[in-house]
C-alpha cells in the first residue's frame, strides 16, 4: 500500500467525519427547538406518503408531492427564516462548558435556596416573576438588549427587580451561573396552539424561549401566585416551591456529577435517614 493510498483513505475518514459532525450538530438543534423537530417530523411524514405512492402508483398525489419537494425548501427557508436565523445565531453562541457547570455543590444550593426564599415572597405577594436560568446555549443576543447587572444572585435583588414600582419588573432576568446577568429582557412568546390561551405573557414568554434555547424558565403568575417551570418547551404548572428548587438543582448539576450519584449506591445509614 503506497502512501498516496493511504492520503486518500484518510481525506475519505476525515470528509466522512466531518459530515457526522454536521448531521450531529443539526439533529441536536432539531431535538432543542421545537419548531425545527414540528418541522422535521414533517419532512419525514412528506417523504413517507411520497414513497408510498410512488409504490401504489398514485399519479396525481405523486405529482403534488412532487411540487412540494422541488419547492418545498425554498418555502421553508422563506417563511422560517427567523427561526433559521435564531439556529444559526446559536451554533456560534453556544457555550461548550456552561456556566452553570462551573459551580460547585454548595453554590448551586446557594442560589437554590435564595430562589426558594425569593419564591416564597413574590408568591405571597402575588408579584409576577419570570426568571431563565442559561445551560448549554448562551443567551447573549436577549442579555445585549436588556438591562445589564452582573451581581451576585440574591433574594433581595430579585425581589426589587419585580417590585411593581420597578421600570425593569415587566421583564424578565437571566441567571448565568450565580449571577443575575440582567434584568428586563424580553424573549420570543410561543405560537404553540396546544397551551391554553389563558396563559398569560409571562407564561407564554417562558415557554417560548425554552423553545428556542435549553434555558429553564420559572414564572410566578401575578393573578394567582402559583409557580410553574419551563423546559424543552413544556410548562409545569402549578408547582410547590420545594418542586421547583428540586428541580433547578437537578438541572444545574453537571453531567459528570449526575454519573456519580447515579452509580453511587446508598449506604445502610443513608437509607435509616431517609426512612
Amino acid at each position: 500500500m503506497t502512501l498516496a493510498t493511504l492520503l486518500n483513505i484518510l481525506k475519505k475518514i476525515i470528509d466522512i467525519c466531518f459530515v457526522w459532525i454536521i448531521i450531529y450538530y443539526i439533529l441536536k438543534n432539531i431535538r432543542r427547538n421545537v419548531k425545527f423537530s414540528m418541522i422535521f417530523k414533517g419532512i419525514i411524514v412528506i417523504i413517507l406518503i411520497k414513497i408510498i405512492s410512488d409504490y401504489f402508483g398514485f399519479v396525481t398525489i405523486g405529482l403534488l408531492l412532487e411540487y412540494v419537494i422541488t419547492w418545498g425548501p425554498l418555502a421553508l427557508i422563506i417563511i422560517f427564516q427567523p427561526e433559521i436565523r435564531t439556529a444559526l445565531e446559536q451554533l456560534g453562541k453556544t457555550n461548550l462548558l456552561g456556566r452553570h457547570k462551573t459551580l460547585t455543590v454548595s453554590e448551586r444550593e446557594k442560589v437554590v435556596t435564595e430562589l426558594g426564599q425569593s419564591l416564597e415572597y413574590l408568591r405571597k405577594n402575588r408579584i409576577g416573576a419570570l426568571i431563565v436560568f442559561e445551560r448549554d446555549t448562551s443567551l447573549l443576543n436577549y442579555i445585549e438588549k436588556a438591562k445589564k447587572i452582573y451581581a451576585e444572585f440574591s433574594n433581595e435583588l430579585l425581589c426589587s427587580i419585580f417590585f411593581p414600582d420597578n421600570p425593569l419588573h415587566d421583564g424578565g432576568v437571566i441567571i448565568q451561573g450565580d449571577k443575575i446577568t440582567c434584568a428586563g429582557a424580553v424573549f420570543p412568546t410561543t405560537v404553540d396552539m396546544k397551551f391554553s390561551k389563558r396563559l398569560g405573557t409571562r407564561h407564554r414568554a417562558a415557554i417560548g424561549i425554552s423553545e428556542e434555547s435549553d434555558a429553564l424558565a420559572v414564572v410566578v403568575s401575578e393573578e394567582t401566585g402559583r409557580i410553574s417551570v419551563a423546559a424543552g418547551g413544556k410548562l409545569s404548572y402549578n408547582l410547590s416551591i420545594d418542586e421547583v428548587k428540586l428541580m433547578i438543582l437537578e438541572e444545574l448539576m453537571p453531567k459528570s456529577e449526575t454519573f456519580i450519584v447515579e452509580k453511587d449506591e446508598p449506604e445502610e445509614d443513608d437509607i435509616d435517614e431517609i426512612n
